[in-house]
């Protein structure tokens, strides 16, 4: 049934059956979320898709600084940078997992005191977690320059307690010292990187409800099974979180190797820096990063996968 429209009555409500919608309004509605996304897109293909572009170009060029570089789709770098820092490769990771595992064994406990036991002090913790932010990376990694120094009052504790000989055996420190050696620079990454993994786990335990502990506790569930089965799955997506946080910028790190680690203790961003800005081997550096990344994101989605991420979605 058609509506009739009598001149000169008013219009129908936009509810009615038969109405009009004005022109041009549904489809200034559905560009809206794209104008808003615009100026995000912006930024990503100018600051990150268009040098991941040029960088990945860079990777299968040949010439020289002299010559001038040229692409030759020259994919043999690639074989050539895993065969020779297939070893700093390995090491990056293995230093970067140890230091993701120390922050999640201090971290959690710390998160957890300041989520459930800190009272009105949560706020004050909370601003010193953070606090380290407010000083520059390079100034605290220096001052653990000084901290692990040889005579110092950590490694003198430490030869006292015969910790030392143990790490010694273990290849994480070379006699008494403990600067120029994997624990050293271990510890750099740990410190470094350790808010980053209590942020994330905050913010997860923080959002569990108290009330599941006391249905816990009703149910006669010791300290230990509460923490067991209600506590920690229900703050795996800041277990997750966190050790991705924390793991990622740690692979790619150099700060701590080179200044707290020796030539034996250099990690792939101290290949790849020494490749752009000493050799000026830029090809070879492209590679590297590539490289790096693609094991970084192989192994963020393994990982993603095994440890089931449907809450971070």
């Amino acid at each position: 049934m058609t509506a009739v429209v009598t001149p000169g009555a008013p219009a129908a409500p936009p509810g009615t059956p038969g109405a009009e919608r004005p022109p041009g309004r549904r489809p200034r509605r559905r560009l809206t979320p794209y104008w808003l996304l615009l100026p995000a897109a912006l930024w990503l293909a100018v600051f990150f898709v268009a040098p991941l572009v040029y960088q990945a170009s860079t990777s299968v060029q040949t010439g020289s600084l002299e010559e001038g570089y040229r692409v030759t789709w020259h994919f043999a770098t690639y074989g050539e940078v895993l065969e020779r820092y297939g070893e700093h490769f390995l090491r990056s990771f293995g230093y970067a997992a140890a230091a993701t595992a120390l922050c999640l064994l201090i971290g959690y406990p710390l998160a957890y005191m300041i989520a459930f036991r800190a009272g009105r002090w949560r706020n004050v913790l909370l601003v010193m977690v953070i606090a380290p932010f407010f000083t520059s990376f390079l100034i605290r990694t220096l001052a653990w320059k000084t901290i692990l120094s040889d005579g110092g009052p950590v490694v003198g504790a430490l030869d006292v307690l015969h910790v030392l000989d143990v790490t010694s055996r273990l290849g994480l420190t070379s006699d008494d010292r403990v600067l120029a050696t994997p624990l050293a620079v271990v510890c750099g990454l740990t410190y470094n990187f350790l808010p980053f993994m209590i942020l994330p786990l905050y913010g997860s335990l923080e959002r569990i409800d108290p009330s599941l502990h006391e249905a816990a506790r009703d149910l006669y569930a010791t300290p230990a099974t509460t923490f067991r089965k209600v506590t920690f799955p229900l703050s795996l997506p800041g277990v997750v979180a966190g050790t991705l946080l924390t793991f990622i910028p740690a692979s790619g790190d150099y700060i701590n190797a080179q200044l707290l680690g020796s030539p034996n203790t250099q990690m792939v961003g101290n290949a790849i820096q020494k490749q752009f800005l000493n050799v000026l081997d830029y090809p070879t550096a492209a590679a590297m990063s590539f490289v790096l990344m693609a094991l970084i994101l192989v192994a963020v989605t393994v990982y993603m996968r095994r440890a089931g991420t449907e809450e971070l979605v």
